[in-house]
């Protein structure tokens, strides 16, 4: 059998349906942040590639333009 609580109307809080807090679409698009040159060089170290300044500046506005397009 199952327990069953009943309670009074006042004591039951009542808050209005917002869909987007379900939706995984605003999230996605509320996280959008820049990328830092640092970030960048950091991210490059770890996969062993090598890169010059001009690369990763190329790089940072390629990523923000991306970003900001979404």
């Amino acid at each position: 059998m199952k327990n069953v609580e009943v309670v009074k109307a006042s004591e039951v809080e009542v808050k209005s349906f917002i869909l987007n807090d379900f939706m995984h679409n605003s999230v996605s698009n509320d996280s959008i942040k820049a990328v830092s040159k640092k970030e960048l060089k950091i991210v490059a170290k770890k996969a062993g590639l090598p890169y010059t300044d001009d690369q990763i500046q190329f790089a940072k506005k390629i990523i923000t333009a991306y970003l900001a397009q979404r």
